[in-house]
């Protein structure tokens, strides 16, 4: 708590700072692309989004395996605090490649094998949401919800390599670790930019929602032990 709570100003002031920057820069001084125009603009948020969707999920199993094997306090804590940030950004990636898609496909959805993977991510995240709630007893929501996270994981690779394995409309990463990016650097800058700054978002929310979450819980120590040296007196 001491750690978050000094590290948190800061996490908060460079995600603004950084996603201000990216966005502005993207939508208002990058230069439109030859083939697509102005709507390659939405680029700048559903990619970062759609990035986030990954990594967030990718959180949540690391959280489960500290669970499950070490039994790690704060890692069911932060499984729960994980899921709702990751499936409102997931949602955002959908709802934003909705809207980019319509004047590239012609259509706000298809079938896709990446926007359908995605879609599965989507309802997995909700699946834990509910999941880690669903119980009176909270160890055994906890470890349902870590089972179904590290099940889901399987999903992870299905969404990167969708669009190599698979004929798909979704066109293929233009950024990669093996090779130079396919993007002019005016557009290559700002999204990476964003890319950061959305990331500190997701960082400084989830810190947020575990701190708080923290908190309550040694509310609900204190008041039941209150509770329990009332009635012994």
């Amino acid at each position: 708590m001491r750690l978050s709570g000094a590290v948190l100003p800061y996490l908060a002031a460079a995600a603004l700072v950084l996603t201000v920057t990216g966005l502005g820069w993207g939508l208002f001084v990058s230069p439109a692309d030859w083939q697509q125009g102005d709507a390659v603009r939405i680029m700048y948020v559903h990619v970062p989004c759609a990035w986030l969707a990954s990594a967030g999920y990718t959180g949540l199993a690391v959280c489960s395996i500290l669970s499950l094997i070490w039994r790690h306090p704060l890692a069911d804590l932060a499984a729960v605090e994980i899921g709702p940030v990751g499936a409102g950004f997931t949602a955002l990636c959908l709802a934003t490649g909705s809207l980019w898609g319509k004047p590239m496909w012609g259509a706000w959805w298809v079938w896709d094998a990446r926007l359908t993977s995605v879609l599965v991510l989507f309802f997995l995240y909700l699946g834990h949401v509910a999941l880690v709630r669903a119980f009176d007893d909270p160890t055994r929501g906890y470890r349902a919800g870590a089972i179904l996270a590290l099940v889901g994981a399987v999903n992870l690779p299905i969404i990167k390599f969708s669009v190599d394995w698979w004929n798909t409309l979704h066109q293929p990463a233009s950024i990669g670790l093996t090779g130079a990016p396919s993007m002019a650097p005016a557009m290559l800058w700002p999204l990476l930019i964003a890319a950061l700054g959305y990331t500190l978002v997701f960082a400084t929310i989830v810190t947020v929602r575990l701190r708080a979450a923290v908190m309550e819980r040694r509310i609900r120590g204190l008041l039941m032990a209150r509770a329990a040296s009332e009635s012994g007196a």
